[in-house]
């Protein structure tokens, strides 16, 4: 029989976005008090979720933001493009849409503080029913925004004014201390435990403004990093062009914006992996795939070297060279510039080592003590879609984390709890 329609688990999802937060962050400083963490673990689970490679910040926010893997939403970072004849660094640009524009479809309200992946994809500066802030500065700061959003005050928006007059149904503030930390020292970096508490003290801020203004109880909270972090200090470039030369192949390791030189066989674009493309001769000679192959993974400082097929197998942007090479741990494909200071570790990631980040679900619709089983970024746009009842953005592969969710079912909704393919 007919009930009518069904109340969604939750009325408001709030999403932290907290770049570098690599899950062996919480193992390291098991004994820090974080009791706002603590006490959002209590209402729902705190575990480890996986990214996906490279595990660089846009691509991985973008399989977060969608719920596609780097193939379909093809995102891609540190790449040579051929149709712009330069290196490529970090973009925003997305093939298929977000769980913001989801949520704007649906007929709620979004706000954006500072996750830049959104911007421009369902958010924007000025409209308070899609609002982007981008107030720059410390974490705190950050949610300052998000707080006086959630109260219905005045925030500065592409230099306008604009207040929004309702909490909004999903809602998502993005902090980048911990990843700028993790560059500069590496995971060991003295600072981060001040960081940790730091944020922890923001999310206590942001759980006590929901009570505040009568939302807590239908409010879910998910947060999570991008990326893990290690840390490097040596790099291996130099060796990297000489086993090529040796092999018959000039090759040139490009910074974003740079173009090859008209003789370069291998273009090399570094960004946490390396992005191998072959150019000229070079790429259509059919001997010389596996000769560069076979040249790279001999040195000693390459952990591995994925082809066209592994890449596919990883789900990882087809923008990406015709080889991608991981470095050992300690190493980088990179450059030692002049910056560079022996014993003084740097922090890095983009590879399989940084694919683990802490995962927090917590709130209205979640099941207390039931974590999700093993939690991927490509999961979290369907879950949200689930909590608030919404169909999940077209291009979604994840799956809804429904065991860690008390969910109706019988929703008569376009929700299916296993899309992964």
């Amino acid at each position: 029989m007919d009930t009518g329609p069904r109340t969604p688990p939750a009325d408001h999802v709030v999403l932290v976005a907290l770049d570098g937060f690599g899950a062996g962050y919480l193992a390291a400083h098991a004994d820090l008090p974080l009791p706002h963490l603590d006490a959002l673990a209590a209402r729902g689970s705190l575990t480890t979720g996986t990214g996906v490679l490279p595990s660089v910040t846009n691509p991985s926010w973008s399989s977060v933001a969608t719920g596609a893997w780097p193939d379909t939403h093809l995102n891609t970072a540190y790449f040579h493009d051929p149709a712009a004849g330069s290196a490529q660094g970090q973009q925003r640009a997305l093939a298929v849409p977000t769980i913001a524009e989801s949520v704007r479809d649906a007929g709620g309200t979004v706000a954006s503080v500072q996750w830049p992946i959104v911007q421009d994809h369902g958010t924007r500066f000025g409209d308070p029913d899609a609002l982007y802030t981008q107030p720059g500065g410390s974490c705190t700061r950050r949610f300052d925004d998000a707080v006086a959003i959630l109260r219905g005050e005045p925030v500065r928006s592409g230099g306008r004014t604009v207040t929004v007059p309702a909490p909004p149904r999903f809602l998502a503030v993005y902090s980048d201390v911990l990843d700028a930390l993790g560059h500069a020292g590496g995971p060991d970096h003295p600072r981060i435990p001040a960081a940790l508490q730091e944020i922890d003290t923001q999310l206590g801020r942001l759980v006590a403004t929901t009570e505040e203004v009568g939302v807590a109880d239908r409010t879910a909270f998910l947060l999570l990093g991008d990326h893990g972090m290690t840390a490097f200090d040596r790099g291996f470039a130099g060796p990297l062009r000489r086993r090529l030369a040796r092999a018959g192949y000039r090759a040139e390791i490009l910074r974003p914006g740079r173009t090859p030189h008209r003789r370069t066989d291998v273009a090399i674009v570094v960004g946490g992996v390396a992005s191998l493309h072959l150019l000229g001769t070079a790429r259509t000679d059919p001997a010389a795939l596996p000769r560069i192959h076979d040249a790279v993974a001999a040195l000693p400082q390459v952990r591995a070297v994925w082809g066209r097929a592994e890449q596919a197998d990883r789900r990882m942007s087809p923008r990406l060279g015709e080889l991608v090479v991981e470095p050992q741990p300690g190493w980088t494909p990179g450059r030692s510039g002049p910056w560079f200071v022996p014993r003084r570790p740097r922090g890095r990631h983009g590879t399989t080592a940084e694919l683990d980040v802490a995962f927090l679900l917590a709130g209205a619709g979640v099941r207390p003590g039931v974590p999700p089983s093993s939690p991927r970024h490509v999961d979290v746009a369907p879950t949200i879609a689930a909590l608030l009842g919404i169909t999940p953005p077209s291009g979604v592969q994840g799956r809804v984390l429904a065991e860690a969710l008390d969910l109706d079912l019988d929703l008569d909704l376009d929700l299916d709890l296993d899309l992964d393919d």
